[in-house]
C-alpha cells in the first residue's frame, strides 16, 4: 500500500503541474485513463476530493493544494538525492531534460549531443523544443538554452555561443518593386513578415541600436508566423523582408538570393547561454553536457 500511496502522489503531483491529464501521462509515460484510474483511488483511499475536473482543465481542490504543498517538497528532496547518486558513478549516466528554442536545438545544441550520444550510451537527452521561457522548475527540466539577455539572474548561466547579430532581408526582385529602407524608421513603408510570440501572443518588435541610440519599429504585414522558419522561406519566396537571426540567412546572402539592409543599425547581442538552478547539484552526465558546450 505505501508504495501504492508513492507512485499515485506523484503522479498526483505531475497533474496538479500539468492542469491536464494528457500532458501528465505523456511525462509519466501512462495512458491518460490509467492516470485518471490511479486518480480516482487515490482520492477513494483519502475519502477526500484532490482535483477538479472539467472538460477543459484540471486544477486541485483546496484539499489538492494543502496535499501538494506537504508532498512536492519531498518529492523534490528525493528527486535530488536520488540525481546525487550519480555522482558516486564513474562513467557518467542518466537522462537530461533540456528545454531550448527551436534555432539553439538546431544550430548549437544537436551538433554536439550527435557526438555525445556515440561515446556515452548510458545518458539520455532529451529536448524539448520550446519558444517560450519555460519555467525549468515547473517543466522538471535540468537546464535551459537561451539568449544571454533572457536568463533570470538567480540562474548559473556558461556562454555556450558567440555574440549574434539580427537582419533585414529581402530578396532582389523585392527591391526591384521597393526601395531600399535607409533607417529604421522607413520599414513602415514596407511590407514586413511578422513572426507571433508564443509568450503573450504579440507580434516581435524590430529593435535597432546603433552608436548607444535604440530603436523600436511595429512593422506591418500581410503575412504572420509562430515560426522563424516559415517567416524566411516566405522572404525567400519574395513575399515581404524579414528579420532574422544573421546565421539563418547567411548562405542565403552570400549566393545572392537575400540582399541584407540596415546591416549598420543590427548591432551584437550576448548568444546562447545553457542555465540551471543555482541551488542544483549538478550530476556527472549533465556537467559533461555543460563542458562539451561551452563557448571557447
Amino acid at each position: 500500500m505505501a508504495r501504492e500511496n508513492l507512485n499515485d502522489l506523484s503522479a498526483f503531483v505531475a497533474v496538479a503541474e500539468a492542469h491536464s491529464f494528457t500532458k501528465a501521462a505523456a511525462r509519466l509515460g501512462i495512458s491518460p485513463s490509467a492516470l485518471s484510474h490511479a486518480m480516482r483511488g487515490l482520492e477513494e483511499r483519502l475519502g477526500v476530493r484532490l482535483l477538479a475536473r472539467t472538460t477543459r482543465s484540471v486544477a486541485p481542490t483546496e484539499a489538492g493544494e494543502r496535499l501538494l504543498t506537504v508532498v512536492l517538497p519531498h518529492l523534490q528532496g528525493i528527486e535530488s538525492e536520488l540525481s546525487a547518486l550519480n555522482l558516486l558513478r564513474d562513467i557518467p549516466a542518466g537522462t537530461i531534460r533540456l528545454t531550448a528554442s527551436e534555432h539553439a536545438a538546431y544550430t548549437v545544441i544537436y551538433p554536439v549531443l550527435a557526438r555525445l550520444a556515440a561515446d556515452y550510451p548510458e545518458i539520455k537527452i532529451e529536448v524539448n523544443v520550446d519558444n517560450m521561457l519555460a519555467d525549468l522548475v515547473a517543466g522538471r527540466f535540468d537546464a535551459g538554452i537561451r539568449l544571454g539577455e533572457h536568463v533570470e539572474r538567480d540562474m548559473v548561466a556558461v556562454r555556450i555561443a558567440p555574440d549574434m547579430r539580427m537582419a533585414i532581408v529581402g530578396t532582389p526582385a523585392y527591391f526591384e518593386r521597393h526601395p531600399r529602407p535607409e533607417t529604421p524608421q522607413d520599414l513602415t513603408q514596407h511590407d514586413c513578415i511578422g513572426i507571433r510570440l508564443p509568450t503573450h501572443g504579440g507580434l516581435l518588435p524590430w529593435e535597432f541600436d546603433k552608436d548607444g541610440r535604440s530603436i523600436t519599429v511595429r512593422v506591418e504585414g500581410q503575412l504572420i508566423f509562430n515560426t522563424n522558419n516559415l517567416a524566411l522561406r516566405a522572404v525567400l519566396d519574395g513575399l515581404g523582408l524579414g528579420y532574422c537571426l544573421d546565421d539563418m540567412a547567411a548562405e542565403a546572402i552570400a549566393d545572392g538570393r537575400l540582399i541584407r539592409v540596415l546591416e549598420d543599425w543590427c548591432e551584437p547581442f550576448p548568444g546562447y547561454h545553457i542555465y540551471y538552478p543555482s541551488r542544483r547539484q549538478l550530476s556527472p552526465a549533465l556537467r559533461l553536457l555543460i563542458d562539451a558546450l561551452r563557448f571557447r
